[in-house]
């Protein structure tokens, strides 16, 4: 019988990398210690520390001293060379030699391997960010943190805002880097809750395995057939729908229109199609005629009356195909921002008013996005209707 093959423990610097290419491509966990011979916790060990983002790769600045100057100025002390001498062998200033014999035990105890690993260890130390040295920037980003935004929200906000500071625009990779990495403590856990997602490190995207409901909609018009003005975002009053299931079978029906990505929320006593068509047609109503011109839906059972819906609206409804939710990707994003305030599994959405569900979607219309050059749903819809 076989014995199992004993497991490395240390991961070198190929299997860093490996590391790092598998999570970035989406690997799970316990794939990628099979694929490396390590265990889970190991994995995650080297994850959580970095915070799930890659370190930068390192290499000796040129002007460093090297391994080999160091042997050099060994053998000099060894043989008695005074630093001058040892100095202008290895063409460096005396200073430079007087400073790393100082900071390595002296003359009598200084020896090249040691003082070349504790030169790599100093040079690991982590260099402060630009949220640490610029307390302005350090308070706005906390600011529109504690308001919700994501990180790339908060930096193209910044280059639209302070376009002629520098001083005062940061990447969102330095923000995540600073919550992820360089925070610490109750501050990490408090700017981290303010995250879409919560986590204790960043997670690369991955692809989604769930399979959505498939059902039977009577005299559904498929998304094929929606005019081409819709799937270009050329003309307002193109909306996406869906229904946010929160705990205890309660529900909210969410609208986004599909080019300024203006968020509607409605409250729902259930799920039933005479409540939702009822909802959808109340809130129709309420908006200018430039708006209504058509709703994308999904498979869900509840829009069966699309058909009194659209009679009492003018506005035509389309259903996505089967197994399709990225057919409505706007309206999956808008879903996936609003789980940052009705977290899935734990939110009873009866819980919430209208009046309640207007601020959260306010908050949202008032957030800059990239895909509007990091104007907000509110400016670009304010521009539509002027």
């Amino acid at each position: 019988m076989s014995r199992e093959r004993k497991r490395p423990r240390r991961f070198n610097g190929a299997t860093k990398r490996e590391l790092w290419r598998r999570w970035k491509a989406g690997e799970t966990l316990d794939a990628i210690g099979r694929a490396l011979s390590v265990e889970r916790p190991a994995v995650w060990y080297q994850l959580q520390v970095a915070g799930g983002v890659e370190p930068k790769h390192r290499c000796r600045s040129a002007a460093a001293l090297s391994l080999d100057d160091r042997e050099e100025i060994s053998r000099g002390l060894a043989a008695g060379d005074s630093l001058n001498c040892i100095a202008r062998r290895i063409r460096r200033y005396t200073s430079t030699i007087s400073r790393e014999v100082a900071r390595n035990g002296g003359k009598s105890k200084y020896r090249a391997a040691d003082a070349d690993k504790q030169a790599f260890k100093r040079a690991q130390r982590p260099k402060l960010c630009k949220l640490a040295t610029s307390k302005r920037l350090r308070q706005v980003v906390s600011y529109k943190l504690h308001h919700n935004w994501s990180p790339q929200q908060i930096a193209g906000w910044l280059r639209r805002r302070f376009s002629g500071d520098p001083k005062m625009q940061i990447s969102h990779e330095t923000i995540y880097r600073t919550l992820f990495v360089q925070a610490r403590g109750a501050l990490k856990k408090e700017l981290q809750s303010h995250l879409r997602t919560r986590r204790a490190m960043r997670r690369p995207q991955a692809q989604s395995t769930r399979e959505p409901r498939r059902s039977q909609i009577p005299d559904a018009v498929s998304i094929s057939e929606r005019p081409a003005e819709v799937e270009d975002r050329a003309i307002p009053g193109h909306w996406e729908g869906d229904l946010l299931a929160g705990t205890g079978f309660s529900y909210i029906a969410t609208l986004v229109e599909r080019q300024t990505r203006f968020v509607m929320l409605l409250k729902l006593d259930n799920k039933e199609t005479a409540t939702v068509v009822a909802a959808l047609k109340k809130q129709v109503a309420k908006l200018p005629a430039e708006l209504k011109r058509s709703l994308t839906w999904d498979r869900g059972l509840e829009m069966v009356a699309h058909r009194d819906f659209t009679v009492a609206t003018d506005v035509e409804v389309y259903f996505c195909d089967p197994s399709s939710p990225w057919q409505r990707g706007s309206n999956e994003n808008t879903n996936g921002l609003l789980r940052q305030y009705f977290p899935k599994g734990k939110a009873d959405l009866r819980d919430y008013s209208q009046a309640e569900l207007n601020k959260v979607a306010r908050e949202l219309n008032e957030r800059p996005r990239h895909t509007l050059d990091f104007r907000s749903p509110a400016e670009a819809l304010q521009a539509v209707l002027q």
